[in-house]
């Protein structure tokens, strides 16, 4: 799914206000992580994932896995906080065309 650079403003400024659901800590990207990201952007389709690494390219990485494993759009990716989202069944989120 691509997003035009109108839809990821509006989704920027729907995350503003959210806080970041799951963290990725010292132990990486686990099965147990990946599923309670699942879980959230089931309920949400919108959601904030920290990732805990020191390193630029840690976090990139590990930010392209979760895109890659939960076949989500990565909105943005500011320092340590991923901003994902995913459409679900219900539509709770209006993307402008």
């Amino acid at each position: 799914m691509n997003l035009t650079n109108k839809q990821k403003h509006f989704l920027k400024s729907q995350a503003h206000a959210l806080k970041p659901v799951v963290m990725v800590g010292s132990n990486g990207l686990t099965e147990g992580v990946v599923a309670e990201i699942e879980n959230a952007i089931n309920h949400h389709e919108l959601i904030k994932v920290k990732i805990a690494a020191e390193e630029r390219e840690t976090k990139n990485l590990i930010a392209a896995a979760i895109v890659r494993e939960t076949k989500a759009v990565q909105v943005q990716l500011i320092g340590s906080i991923l901003t994902l989202y995913r459409p679900s069944e219900d539509k709770k989120i209006v993307l402008p065309k």
